[in-house]
């Protein structure tokens, strides 16, 4: 009998004990590998929203910290304490644009969506958009509403339908044609139709500022600060921010993961244990048979690599369909705005990774018991009952 077909019969020997190994091996790299696909595609999306923000300095109330940061890039509520004194004060400085923003939130068929609260002609200039359907506003304090298109698609509105917000009938003015930002998710007012309907006359969250000279940021800033006492921060000081709290959100995921895959690790140092003790007689046959020590250390070894590469390739396309199908029903915060606005996209050669680090986890959980069987002689292995 072949070494092959040797481990496939011992494997399927005990076919409960075989199957419930199996499952822990799966489930363990079916987490990680979750997670790691929910994970990788968090600093591209990042990289997209700090891009689609337009801005190389941001303007935060006084005080704000890093999570705020996150919440600009992702379109979640924000404090509102900047005045339109300071918004004239900062657009008074010469060399630069200055976009103010009031970011809200409402619901639309009781499901949550960002408001968004801009001044029209500025704001379209300032983001390049275009138009996919319908109209824009026609004046700065028009009434009515443009949307994002995914947004759009998911609610299957149209130009000339209505929209509930904070209790008032809004006309849907057009839609945007896609940008692959959170702005595609978004519902646009203008800024001082938003200000009525959230009672926020003369205020707004964050102002957006770009430079003429980008080699003179830090002077701008300095300039900010002279003007207004509030927060100002550069794009590439926000980005690494937001990338520090979410990477840190990704690394404890990764590390919850990998203690289902240690759990598993030590299920197949059990599992080849008994088997070790279950199988001294025919271990001490196959001795006499001719069979070296190595030979039966590779053995051993053999049957916790075929645990990890089956359970590896189960793993992987478990947790290939979980990320794929659970994205969508992930709770709307700071910390996981990326990964559910992100198309999770699966890498082939993370699964490929992922497969080959099932298999290496389980050869080195395997070490112990091939070692222990190699190690019995034939004369205990025969005589054993």
């Amino acid at each position: 009998m072949t070494p092959s077909k040797l481990v496939f019969k011992n494997l399927v020997r005990r076919r409960g004990r075989f199957i419930f190994t199996l499952l822990g091996i799966m489930i363990g790299m079916g987490s990680f590998v979750t997670f790691m696909a929910l994970g990788g595609s968090l600093k591209s999306q990042i990289e997209r929203e700090s891009a689609a923000l337009g801005a190389n300095l941001v303007v935060t109330p006084k005080g704000s910290c890093a999570y705020e940061q996150v919440s600009i890039l992702t379109g979640e509520q924000l404090p509102t304490t900047i005045t339109g004194d300071e918004v004239a004060s900062i657009s008074s400085i010469e060399g630069m644009t200055a976009i103010p923003y009031l970011a809200e939130r409402s619901a639309i068929d009781n499901r949550p969506v960002s408001v968004m609260g801009v001044l029209p002609e500025e704001t379209i200039k300032f983001k390049n958009w275009k138009l996919g359907q319908g109209g824009y506003f026609p004046a700065d304090d028009s009434e009515g509403a443009v949307l994002g298109s995914i947004l759009a698609e998911q609610f299957g509105l149209l130009p000339g339908a209505e929209i509930r917000i904070r209790g008032s009938q809004i006309k849907v003015l057009g839609v945007l044609e896609e940008t692959g930002g959170k702005d595609d998710l978004t519902v646009f007012l203008s800024l001082p139709q938003a200000q009525r309907l959230y009672d926020q006359e003369g205020l707004v969250s964050y102002v957006a500022v770009r430079v003429d000279r980008l080699d003179e940021v830090e002077l701008y800033a300095n300039k900010i600060k002279e003007k207004v006492s509030l927060g100002v921060v550069s794009d590439k000081q926000m980005r690494s921010s937001v990338l520090s709290i979410v990477g840190t959100v990704n690394i404890t995921l990764q590390l919850i993961a990998a203690v289902a895959i240690l759990a598993a690790a030590f299920g197949i140092v059990n599992t080849m244990m008994t088997a070790t003790y279950e199988r001294k007689r025919e271990i001490g046959i196959l001795q006499a048979m001719g069979a070296t020590r190595i030979g039966v250390f590779r053995l051993f070894l053999l049957e916790s690599g075929v645990y990890g590469l089956i359970g590896g390739i189960g793993g992987a396309a478990l947790g290939g369909v979980a990320a794929v199908f659970a994205t969508p029903y992930i709770s709307q915060n700071a910390a996981t705005s990326f990964v559910k606005g992100a198309q999770v996209s699966i890498d082939p050669l993370m699964l490929l990774g992922a497969i080959l680090f099932s298999s290496l986890v389980a050869m080195i959980a395997g070490l112990y018991p091939a070692i222990k069987a190699s190690k019995l002689s034939p004369v205990e292995a025969i005589s054993y009952e």
